[in-house]
């Protein structure tokens, strides 16, 4: 049996912090979501932002698409990342 590491996972350059509301426009999306799932609500909707809400449908920041690209394609990248993961 193997031993789990724990890693922090950051997105680099830090992702934005959010101002208001209405410096957004795009899909809003929860930020459990996964890196890829991410991706491809950005493909689909063709943006390159997407404004991140917690449970209680709070703004909890923005991300870009260059963003989490450059994170999926990090070492420390896994399949299990979730978009809160990259807001510290």
């Amino acid at each position: 049996m193997t031993s789990a590491q724990s890693q922090q996972h950051r997105a680099h350059p830090d992702p934005m912090p959010l101002i208001g509301s209405m410096d957004a426009s795009g899909p809003r999306v929860r930020d459990d979501m996964t890196i890829e799932v991410a991706l491809s609500v950005m493909a689909g909707a063709r943006v390159d932002l997407l404004l991140l809400c917690d449970a209680d449908d709070q703004s909890t920041g923005l991300v870009t698409r260059a963003q989490l690209a450059a994170l999926r394609d990090s070492s420390t990248y896994t399949d299990r990342v979730r978009l809160r993961d990259v807001l510290g």
